[in-house]
């Protein structure tokens, strides 16, 4: 829990370091891709048997990530990828309407 917090901290903080140091030409390029019904190793840069080849020399010139907590459903993703937190901790947790 800390831990994501953490590293959602320090990747902001990183973020806004680059943005400020240099010129537009200068600033990263950040590409987040976010897909439903995917299994861990479904790409190919991951060991999979599906051909994903430019999804692998994206992943072969950035960063990937190698641990991280699936919400099941793209909203509680979205959550924990937004807020650093769990989805139940972020409030999107049940997705059931109080009866």
């Amino acid at each position: 829990m800390k831990l994501s917090r953490g590293i959602t901290l320090f990747l902001l903080a990183m973020l806004v370091l680059w943005s400020v140091r240099g010129s537009a030409a200068e600033r990263p390029n950040i590409v987040l891709i976010m897909s439903d019904d995917m299994g861990f190793s479904d790409l190919g840069c991951y060991g999979g048997e599906i051909a994903t080849p430019h999804l692998d020399s994206l992943a072969a010139q950035g960063v990937r990530f190698m641990q991280f907590y699936n919400g099941a459903r793209c909203c509680p993703t979205r959550a924990q990828l937004l807020t650093g937190l769990y989805a139940h901790q972020a409030g999107i947790g049940f997705m059931e309407p109080p009866l």
